[in-house]
Order: C-alpha cells, then structure tokens, then sequence
C-alpha cells in the first residue's frame, strides 16, 4: 500500500435518540445558528420541529436558509453566505441529506473567504477558512456527514464541480436512523446506489498489498447488497436504516481510502450529466458505473475477478479470468436493476443530442481518472454506451 496520513476531526453521534446530542454540541460555537435545509420535508415528517425545540432550549437565535436543491446551486451558496455576514452567524446547522451539507459545507467555507466561493470551487483559490459547521442527517447516501468534501452546481454555466477542505469536515454530525425512515422508495434507492459507487471509487485500483482496505470495500457492498432488497419491502424497517446509514458514512469519510488512490472518473462522469440536465446524482451513476466498468475491464482485469468472486460469489469454473470478471459486472447490473435503479440515459429522456456537451463538461480539469486515464473520446464512449 502507499503511505498516508488520515484525518478526520468529525464527531458522529449514530442512533436512535441521538438528537439530544444538540444541546451539549451548540452552545460549543455560540448563539447564532443558520439552519439550512431542502424542500420541507423535515417539516412534514417532524425533524424540524424537533431541532427547533432543542435550538430554542438552549437560546439559540436561530435564522433559516430553506430550498436548498438536490444538485445544491452556488446562488443559494450565495444567499447563505450573505446571511452568515448579516446576522453574524456562529454556527451553520445542516439538516438534511448530501446536498445540504454540501451546501452549507460551501456556505460555511464562503463565509471567511473575501472573494467568489466560486473561485474556490474552481480550484483559483483555496479556502482560508471556515464557520463550524454541524449536521443531522435525514438521508443515506453521500458521506458528507463526516467527509470534507462537496459538490456545487453553478447552473448558469452548467458545471458541477467538487471541492473540498480542510476546513470543510462538520465538527460534529448527528445520525438517528428514525431520521430516513420517511424517505420514500426512489430516493432510498438513490442513496444505496451512490454508497455502493463511493466504495466503487476507491476499491477500482491498482495498488498492491491492501488486504484490509479491500475487506472493508468488500464488506460493505456485500452488506448493502444483503440488506436493501429487505429495507425497500419494509422502509420503515429501522434496523436496517440503521445499517444502511452506517455503510454510507464508511464509505466516505476516508477509511476505506488510506493508503491508495481511487478512480472517480465515473463521479466526474456524472457529474457532466447532471449539470446539463439536472437529474439525481445516485441515477445517474447507476447508469454509468456499469459501462465504466465495462469500458475500463481490461485495465486491470484482475481486480474485476476479484470484486466477482468476493462479492458476488461468482463461479469459476470452467471459465477465463475475463468471463468471471464480466459476470461480475452483469451481477452488479441485475441487482441495480432489480433494485429499481434506472439503466440508461434514457430513462431520463437523455439522448445522443447532448453528448458532446456533457463530454466538454467533464473534460474541465482534463483527462480525468485514476484506475484508467479517460480522454474527451473515451467520455463520448462511455455516455454512448449508457443511452
């Protein structure tokens, strides 16, 4: 494995009752809180006011930042910035899923920055800074819960782009699995789709000597592979909320990571995608993970044998290397598919016509990937393979 240094300074509270936690973790960072959060639904489902009373039993003054979108725009990164300056704000509060923490991780960095958080975000400035920042998380997916990095849609130039910080991990995340039993069927899926794809991401590379990394990536997609077709019977199931919610947060706050160098060619994909057209992060990577992996098979086909056998028990008998390695992706296409995951582009009227800008987008950094090195062409490719 490859020498490396971890850190993550995020305090997570995981489990039921866990929001208590707020009343010993505000006061912490002062009086002014800036909740930011999405479209209303923690208002229907009751986490609104929960937080309220507890924020209001410690006097805090509190200023909200709702309508956050699911591919968080810099203009609401704008809008909170301003608030954090006006109202002199101590502490940024997220609740919600990944695109409101994303948001608020940008706004939290925004607001000790002089310039266009934008700069930052495009990699012309790094962040000098950042307000606390601290989270309850309402859905499964991301990892933003106890990572530091983001990601933020500038919709008038159609990027989207990923950043982060050191400055930019929360200093404290609260995780009640009671809090996603709400999340109806397609955004669960979403979320279990983007965990399996982080784990993708930094277990697709060629680095030697990594038993232990390997286990964890593997445990975890076996686990969430295990466990989803249960929950999506029973959505309300808060056993396996809670070991959904746990893999997510694995996945991506840095542990499965230390000591190689994933890929995310096929988030830079992605991300291309939902610039131009604006749809959920989690399909459009069940989309194209599939066909990156295919197009990227003979790259290392080894390691593709290994994630058949070891997580989908594929058998070998009797055949190649390269056939047990494209079972293993065929295996990974039927549970996406039977999960109800969507399969090609279009499934979100996405055709051919648009090909060629999602490929500029995705090229705004250049050649991208790290367990292959992608051109523009071989981004053309892959979205044709995924029509």
């Amino acid at each position: 494995m490859n020498t490396f240094t971890f850190y993550n300074p995020t305090t997570l509270h995981f489990g039921q009752g866990q929001l208590e936690k707020l009343t010993a973790e505000v006061p912490k960072y002062g009086k002014n809180v800036l909740l930011v959060y999405g479209g209303g639904s923690i208002k229907q489902n009751g986490i609104y006011e929960n937080v309220m009373k507890l924020l209001k039993g410690v006097d805090a003054h509190v200023v909200e930042l709702s309508g956050v979108e699911p591919n968080p725009r810099l203009t609401t990164v704008h809008r909170g910035v301003e608030l954090c300056r006006s109202q002199n704000i101590d502490l940024i509060l997220a609740v919600g899923g990944g695109s409101v923490i994303d948001c608020a991780k940008a706004i939290a960095v925004g607001a000790k920055y002089e310039g266009d958080f934008w700069e930052i975000a495009t990699r012309k400035a790094a962040a000098t800074g950042a307000l606390p920042l601290g989270t309850v998380l309402t859905i499964a997916a991301t990892g933003s819960e106890m990572n530091s990095g983001s990601v933020i849609t500038n919709w008038e130039t159609k990027e989207k782009l990923g950043w982060g910080s050191l400055y930019s991990f929360p200093k404290f995340s609260v995780l009640d699995p009671a809090h996603t039993t709400s999340l109806p069927e397609n955004q669960t899926v979403y979320g279990i789709v983007d965990i399996m794809s982080h784990v993708f991401e930094q277990y697709f590379h060629h680095v030697t000597n990594t038993p232990v990394q390997d286990g964890f990536c593997e445990t975890i997609l076996r686990t969430v592979i295990d466990t989803a077709p249960r929950l999506l019977q029973d959505l309300n199931n808060l056993e396996d909320r809670a070991t959904i919610l746990y893999s997510g947060t694995m996945a991506l706050n840095g542990v499965l990571s230390m000591g190689v160098r994933g890929d995310w060619a096929s988030h830079n994909l992605e991300h291309a995608v939902s610039a131009v057209h604006d749809i959920p992060h989690g399909g459009g990577l069940a989309i194209i993970f599939p066909n990156w992996m295919t197009y990227t098979l003979d790259a290392n086909v080894a390691r593709f044998k290994q994630f058949a056998l070891r997580v989908f028990g594929i058998d070998t008998a009797g055949k190649t290397d390269r056939q047990v390695a494209e079972e293993g992706i065929a295996a990974l296409r039927q549970f996406l598919t039977s999960i109800g995951a969507p399969s090609r582009l279009a499934d979100y009227n996405i055709d051919d016509s648009t090909i060629e800008l999602m490929a500029d987008k995705a090229m705004v950094y250049g050649d991208f990937g790290n367990f292959k090195k992608l051109t523009r062409d071989d981004a053309v490719n892959i979205y044709r393979m995924s029509l």
